[in-house]
């Protein structure tokens, strides 16, 4: 048996206190010392961020976001431009807090991701107005091309709808194009390569209003899902501060206003969610 003296046996009690104290301290300190909070976005997707052609500055509903979240958590945003595919691994390396940009919250994501949801969003289908006589409803579009980008989520889910909504019913079945983007998409729709377009509704509305009398809704959104800010699965404590910094812009205002300027109201959530995306 061990026989520890009632000496060495406070000094052991203090040694643990000192490490618990120190580790305490260091994570007050960690917190405390956050003054900035750095921001990966992808400034190529209006309204949500992109790169105003008049003063080739960065605009947007995420963009004037942060800037709120910024003033809410009492932190300074920096913002750190870069493509779609740098974003994920910049969150990895800590080079970056969280992905501002426009990405969808899904389960497959959350294996080293987690998401602060802040915008409704979902696959819209929609065509050139000059097309409108193929019919209203996305099943009007069986056995017509139908593109969508291919490194999306609507890429899946459009290959999914085919099956179930043109194939399986015993319609021709569309073709599907996997397109390089938003960009290509439209411009393949004006030069007749493709008979309707997927995106995001929030994209649709951006360009329905900077190209009026050209587009049309097709029915409702083949599906539905949220945008999150993704933050690296192990940084609970940049998700607990989003979410806090959100509720509390929902909470006066600001959030609605934000929407408003960006015609996104529609879209809007009335409480955060963490991962309720489906």
């Amino acid at each position: 048996m061990l026989d520890l003296s009632k000496k060495t046996v406070v000094m052991l009690k203090r040694g643990v206190l000192a490490v618990t104290l120190a580790t305490c301290c260091t994570s007050v300190l960690a917190a405390a010392s956050r003054d900035s909070l750095i921001v990966g976005v992808e400034a190529t997707y209006p309204p949500m961020s992109y790169r105003d052609p008049a003063t080739n500055k960065s605009v947007g509903f995420n963009i004037d976001l942060f800037e709120a979240l910024g003033n809410a958590m009492k932190v300074r945003v920096k913002l750190e431009e870069m493509s779609f595919e740098q974003l994920t691994s910049s969150l990895s390396t800590g080079r970056i807090d969280v992905i501002g940009t426009a990405i969808t919250d899904l389960a497959k994501r959350r294996t080293d991701m987690t998401f602060v949801d802040y915008l409704q969003t979902g696959a819209q289908m929609f065509t050139s107005i000059k097309n409108t006589g193929a019919g209203s409803t996305p099943e009007s579009f069986c056995g017509k091309a139908i593109g969508t980008p291919r490194t999306t989520n609507y890429y899946p889910e459009v290959m999914a709808w085919n099956d179930s909504n043109c194939v399986k019913a015993g319609k021709a079945a569309a073709t599907i194009q996997g397109t390089a983007g938003a960009s290509a998409s439209r411009l393949d729709l004006q030069q007749d390569r493709l008979a309707a377009v997927v995106l995001g509704p929030e994209y649709v509305k951006y360009l329905m209003s900077q190209e009026p009398n050209t587009y049309v809704l097709i029915g409702q959104p083949l599906s539905t899902h949220h945008f999150g800010f993704a933050v690296a699965k192990h940084n609970s404590e940049v998700r607990d501060e989003l979410t806090k910094g959100l509720q509390i812009l929902i909470n006066d205002g600001t959030y609605q206003a934000i929407l408003k300027k960006w015609n996104l109201e529609s879209q809007a959530i009335s409480q955060v969610m963490v991962d309720g995306g489906q």
